[in-house]
């Protein structure tokens, strides 16, 4: 038996109007169009799937079957449809992130928060595990947009910048440090450098300031979370080199000093990277747009975004 979508399209409509005149009118097919496909349908079963002696038309046995299978396949079938329709014009989709910066999380969750009002119907997800393989991640489409500071020429990749920051210095108010004006690479050669658990090679500080000048510190100690950097540095346990925008909720405090890195201004930009052939769908350039603005309202201080 050769069973269609439209043919459990028909027994719904059928049912739900309880005559052939009102269904064909549901489907936009003629009445005579409809009959012939009933007939096609019941020669396949073998029986009968309406009773016609009844007013509204009823379904037999074997029609109440084939009901109960409409009534199963035809949600998913329309769900589907509607997600593909969504996926076309570009009011659904995915957004699975990847972060290259622990301190990141400072000004995306609040992004992610204003950006699922506006579009309900994106999954969201930030993917941990995949910090340092995300380009790779990214290409494989395991996730959608990685966060970096590390752009790189990859064919069907695109970066939007975001904006720049500056990695500053952050020590105790009476940690010796705090009376020079600038931090230069010599100074941190007897200090406890405070970083994130990942690889040199991704940390600001040894990219910009003790890697150039072949310094290493005098020991570091790898903490996961921002919180508990600052609470070790106000303690006097070590120092950090961290984005600007961290330092936006201890500006005003009198337990820290923040400190630039060098005489000169140090920056970096950060990036929002995903596949070439979806960066203009609308929830996307959304995205990018949010991430832009609110980034720099952090850094400039203010408070983080609601969605109202």
């Amino acid at each position: 038996m050769h069973i269609e979508l439209r043919h459990l399209r028909t027994i719904r409509a059928i049912h739900e109007s309880g005559g052939l005149a009102r269904a064909a009118d549901l489907l936009r097919i003629t009445q005579s169009a409809l009959s012939h496909q009933i007939k096609g349908l019941e020669d396949q079963a073998g029986m009968e799937l309406f009773v016609r002696r009844t007013k509204p038309m009823r379904l037999s046995a074997a029609g109440l079957r084939m009901l109960r299978a409409a009534e199963r396949v035809l949600p998913e079938i329309e769900a589907m449809e509607a997600e593909f329709e969504g996926l076309r014009d570009g009011s659904a989709g995915r957004l699975h992130i990847s972060l290259e910066c622990h301190a990141c999380f400072e000004w995306l969750l609040p992004v992610l928060e204003l950006f699922r009002h506006a579009w309900s119907d994106v999954d969201i997800d930030i993917r941990p595990g995949l910090a340092f393989q995300g380009l790779e991640a990214l290409e494989r489409e395991v996730v959608d947009v990685v966060i970096t500071s590390d752009p790189e020429d990859i064919p069907g990749l695109t970066f939007a910048p975001l904006f720049d920051y500056s990695p500053v210095f952050i020590c105790a108010a009476d940690h010796p440090l705090a009376a020079k004006p600038f931090i230069e690479a010599e100074d941190l050669q007897t200090e406890t450098l405070l970083t994130y658990p990942v690889d040199r090679g991704k940390l600001d500080v040894y990219k910009m300031l003790m890697d150039p000048a072949g310094i290493d510190p005098a020991a570091i100690r790898q903490v996961e979370l921002t919180e508990v950097i600052l609470l070790l540095v106000a303690s006097g346990r070590g120092v950090a080199v961290l984005p600007d925008w961290v330092t936006r909720k201890i500006r005003s405090s009198a337990d820290f000093a923040i400190r630039p890195l060098t005489s000169g201004k140090v920056t970096r930009r950060m990036y929002a990277a995903c596949r070439a052939d979806e960066a203009a769908k609308p929830y996307m350039a959304h995205f990018t747009r949010l991430a832009r603005t609110e980034a720099v309202k952090l850094q400039r201080g203010a408070e983080p975004p609601t969605a109202g």
